[in-house]
C-alpha cells in the first residue's frame, strides 16, 4: 500500500456515516444594469483600453484603423482578412516578438468587470500570439457580453485553456509607479462589434 492509498483510506474513514454537505445556494445576482454593450465599454475604457464601437460591414476597416500600419499575427481561424498579417502556424516567441500586433476575437466579454475572456479556440489562436506583440486588438461582439462573472463561467469550458484581460497588461513598483507592457501587450484595443 502506498502513502497516498493510506492517506485516501484514513479520509474515507473518517468520512463513513457522515451526511453529505447542503447544498449551496445559488451567487446572488447583480441587479439591472440596464444597457450591458455601454456598460462592457465604459468598463473596458475604465482599465485605460481603446474601444471602438463598430457595425459588422464596418470590421474590417476598423481593425485597419486600429492596427494603424502595425504588423500583425492572426490565428489561422479570425474568419477576417487583415491586410499584410501574418499567419500564426507555431511562430517562435522570437518571430511573435518581432511583430507589432495580434488579432484577435474573444469569447466573452464581461460588463460588469469590463473583462474579456479568450479560450483560445481557431478565432482567438494559442495563448502566446496574445500576449508576447506589444498590441492587442481584440474583436468582441455586442451578442457575447454577459452581465457579470457567473453569467461568463457558465458559458466557458473548464477544460479549455482560459485568458482573462483587463485592460493593458500593468504592474506597480513599490513606489506605485505605473507599468504597462511587462507580462503582456502594452495596448489593449477592443472593436465593439454590433
Amino acid at each position: 500500500m502506498s502513502a497516498r492509498d493510506e492517506v485516501l483510506g484514513r479520509v474515507r474513514d473518517a468520512l463513513a456515516g457522515v451526511s453529505p454537505a447542503v447544498a449551496v445556494p445559488a451567487a446572488p445576482r447583480a441587479p439591472d444594469r440596464g444597457d450591458l454593450v455601454a456598460l462592457f465599454a465604459e468598463r473596458v475604457a475604465d482599465y485605460r483600453a481603446v474601444v471602438t464601437r463598430c457595425a459588422s460591414a464596418d470590421l474590417a476597416t476598423a481593425v485597419a484603423d486600429a492596427l494603424a500600419g502595425a504588423r500583425a499575427v492572426v490565428p489561422p481561424g479570425l474568419g477576417l482578412d487583415v491586410a499584410g498579417s501574418v499567419v500564426d502556424d507555431g511562430l517562435t516567441a522570437a518571430e511573435l516578438d518581432a511583430l507589432d500586433a495580434v488579432v484577435t476575437r474573444a469569447r466573452v466579454g464581461i460588463a460588469e468587470t469590463g473583462t474579456i475572456v479568450l479560450d483560445h479556440a481557431p478565432d482567438q489562436g494559442r495563448r502566446a500570439i496574445s500576449l508576447v506583440p506589444d498590441l492587442h486588438v481584440c474583436i468582441v461582439d455586442a451578442s457575447q457580453v454577459v452581465a457579470d462573472v457567473p453569467d461568463a463561467i457558465a458559458l466557458l469550458d473548464p477544460a479549455r485553456p482560459l485568458t482573462w484581460i483587463s485592460g493593458p497588461s500593468a504592474t506597480s513598483d513599490i513606489e506605485l509607479d505605473r507599468v504597462e507592457g511587462v507580462h503582456g501587450p502594452r495596448t489593449l484595443h477592443v472593436l465593439l462589434v454590433g
